[in-house]
């Protein structure tokens, strides 16, 4: 496979399924069918346990129809809403969830974070087939918010509305940067109206690629729709593509991802135990290292061909100090390692290549001679149990779905557009995307608007030092920056896989909604 083509595709989906297989056309749609233009809808009672405290909910499975200009619909978008009986929709908060891909369902989020049922699964280590074990979720966010997990277009059992279906959708309508935007603002606007909660305290969260449609869906809501967020909370952030860590070698002469990422690689081969004077303790090393990233390896890339040969191996000593990769290795590289070769050379001494989603996995080498790593440990380990454990729990606990295949992927990469029209941009940019100014125009329209981020020290898909780097130099006045917290986890792209990741970051981000509304 071609190297670009392999970390792209790495890079934009978690995992590797069939793009857009249709479901069996029926004359007359299934009952909780989702590829149909009348909107769906089948309501249960459940309760759960969060930290002791018994909470009974309304949980609510369906669909609401999108529709363009004109009236017309466009596609059928699936959500899973968890009201908490009793409480007044003045004063509860809601807060809207997503994962990314782009092409990613919420199932994610939804079972393995802050839904009221949580799938188990193996702390680092690939869990074993099934039968799985669902548990009560004594981490969902049932406590401090109402929840309405969605699934983008094509996911899960979101459908795009074509003529066969009653409706004009196109994939143009959603998948791309803007119109992806625009689907999850009239989605928001209509449960809004559906469900009285105009009122209520609103927020955002988005996973990976989520975070870059809250960057515009934020922006949208705020300036075009009159909604005032209370409050974005990010994890696994990347709103700058420019600073990506699958592929920066494709924009030689900005040497900005390398240094970046370089922290991740020194917790990565610090849990690895592959640094070659190993510390007990990971924080002051990291601090070490950030400083060490934006100072000296800096002024070496940025010399380019000039680097003396004497400097340049010096540099090299140092960065093997700090990644644990052979000297020989990190000359050859000229001292810029992606993360996919990264990921494949750490380990390679053992036949093993490290998790891109969570470096702390680890699995078996497909290829030892490859330049890159063509799989992720992570998303092996633990896929197949979040899957079967929802298609389990959504027909026989919501009651939805009978009849419909559940989508957790689809590739949506070959109809992806990744031209982005920007705040106060005169035209839309090319590929790559750059959200920044979206998320900062939001920021400054409502300047009451708080984020949450949070990021995990062992994510080799969105590096935790450049998601600081990306809110240090969000363009907007140096006051605002006072609106955006911070939290780190020792877990690694879905920090929640890691059971006390889940705990702190359900307290996180409970705190944070509890703190940014009256």
């Amino acid at each position: 496979m071609n190297k670009l083509v392999l970390y792209l595709s790495l890079a934009l989906s978690v995992l590797a399924l069939p793009a857009f297989a249709a479901d069996k056309p029926s004359a007359k749609p299934a009952a909780g069918s989702a590829a149909s233009a009348t909107p769906q809808e089948t309501a249960t009672q459940g309760s759960v346990t969060v930290e002791g405290h018994r909470i009974d909910y309304k949980a609510i499975a369906g669909t609401l129809i999108l529709k363009n200009k004109e009236g017309k619909p466009t596609g059928s978008m699936f959500y899973v809403a968890y009201l908490k009986d009793g409480a007044d929709p003045a004063h509860r908060p809601v807060t809207f969830f997503y994962n990314g891909g782009p092409g990613s369902s919420t199932v994610w989020l939804h079972m393995g974070a802050f839904g009221p049922r949580r799938v188990v699964t193996e702390d680092h280590t690939h869990t074993p087939a099934a039968p799985y074990q669902l548990v009560n979720n004594d981490y969902s966010l049932l406590d401090a918010t109402d929840e309405v997990f969605i699934d983008a277009m094509g996911t899960g059992f979101s459908r795009i509305l074509g003529k066969d279906q009653g409706g004009v959708g196109t994939p143009k309508d959603f998948y791309g940067v803007d119109a992806d935007g625009r689907s999850f603002a009239q989605f928001i606007t209509e449960f809004l109206s559906k469900y009285g909660r105009w009122n209520s305290p609103k927020y955002l969260f988005g996973e990976s690629y989520g975070t870059t449609r809250s960057a515009v869906l934020a922006n949208d809501l705020e300036t075009d729709d009159d909604v005032d967020l209370n409050g974005v909370v990010l994890l696994s952030e990347i709103l700058n593509f420019n600073i990506n860590a699958d592929f920066p070698e494709i924009n030689p002469g900005v040497d900005l991802p390398y240094e970046l990422m370089l922290p991740t690689f020194t917790a990565t081969a610090w849990y690895h135990h592959k640094l070659p004077n190993q510390p007990a303790e990971l924080q002051p090393l990291l601090q070490q290292v950030e400083q060490f990233a934006v100072n000296d390896y800096a002024k070496a890339l940025q010399a380019g061909s000039t680097l003396d040969p004497t400097a340049k191996q010096h540099m090299a000593e140092q960065l093997h100090n700090y990644t644990g990769l052979p000297v020989s290795y990190l000359l050859r590289a000229n001292l810029r390692v992606t993360a996919p070769e990264f990921e494949h050379e750490l380990l390679l001494d053992s036949d093993e290549v490290t998790g891109r989603l969570d470096s702390r996995f680890s699995g078996p080498v497909m290829d030892p001679l490859s330049q890159a790593s063509e799989y992720d440990p992570q998303s092996a380990a633990i896929s197949s149990a979040y899957v079967a454990a929802f298609n389990d729990y959504v027909r026989k606990d919501l009651k939805f779905g009978e009849g419909m295949r559940y989508r957790p992927e689809i590739n949506v990469f070959p109809e992806w557009d990744f031209k982005h029209q920007q705040p106060g941009a005169p035209f839309a940019l090319p590929f790559t995307p750059n959200v920044m100014p979206d998320l900062a125009s939001a920021m400054i329209y409502n300047p009451d608007l708080k984020v949450l981020l949070n990021s995990g020290y062992f994510d080799l898909a969105t590096p935790f030092y450049a998601a600081v780097f990306t809110m240090h130099h969000l363009p907007m006045p140096d006051k605002l920056q006072s609106n955006i917290q911070y939290a780190f986890y020792n877990s690694g792209h879905m920090v929640y896989a890691h059971i006390p990741s889940l705990k702190a970051i359900h307290d996180n981000t409970a705190k944070f909604i509890e703190s940014t509304h009256k």
